[in-house]
């Protein structure tokens, strides 16, 4: 048991935060996970997902959130968080998913689905390194977009506001702007707000 356990850890040590289905497909019993928790050197910290107890994670809910829910991309107010261009504190891990595709049952961070068109979910997505594990997050213009698609859900004042520090800080264009506004349907509504802070 001691050289099965070992192994274990030494695919833990490897990948970091692991799915229940990856670790029977690489050929480990489950009674050698439940002996690593036993032991309390495993955790289980999402549904299905599991990770090494003294691992500490920089932004453990934007790692855990994406791991188990492998089509989800940071949006929304996550995003502008990770992006500092709010002072909001998210309550959820906001993750975009494809319309038409299934939402994952995840226990812990609390996260919010939402579900964009084919395009605007594809459109903007940056690869962020965190921890040793890839996010997805969409890049600031395009979470600036979505946020004024989605402004009845999160507040038209969070999205004019993070438009506004973006400009002042010069970290987005008005041209990008608007081209994300296209994809995103809502140019209408961002050009006189642009228009008024330019």
């Amino acid at each position: 048991m001691k050289g099965k356990s070992q192994k274990l850890l030494s695919y833990f040590e490897k990948d970091g935060t692991v799915r229940f289905s990856e670790i029977l497909k690489a050929g480990f019993h489950p009674d050698t996970l439940i002996a690593l928790q036993r032991r309390g050197v495993v955790e289980k910290i999402g549904h299905g997902l599991y990770k090494l107890k003294n691992e500490v994670l920089s932004n453990p809910d934007l790692v855990v959130a994406t791991q188990a829910a492998p089509n989800g991309v940071v949006c929304l107010v996550s995003a502008l968080a990770f992006h500092e261009v709010t002072d909001e504190i998210p309550r959820f891990v906001d993750l975009a998913i494809p319309r038409g595709t299934r939402a994952n049952k995840i226990d812990y961070p609390p996260v919010r689905f939402y579900r964009f068109t084919r395009q605007a979910w594809k459109a903007g997505i940056e690869k962020h390194n965190i921890d040793g594990y890839t996010v997805r997050i969409y890049s600031l213009t395009k979470t600036i977009a979505d946020c004024f698609k989605f402004r009845n859900k999160i507040g038209i004042d969070t999205a004019r506001n993070s438009l506004k520090t973006a400009l002042t800080q010069r970290r987005v264009s008005p041209r990008e702007i608007m081209n994300y506004a296209k994809i995103c349907r809502v140019q209408n509504v961002i050009k006189p707000i642009l228009e008024t802070l330019l």
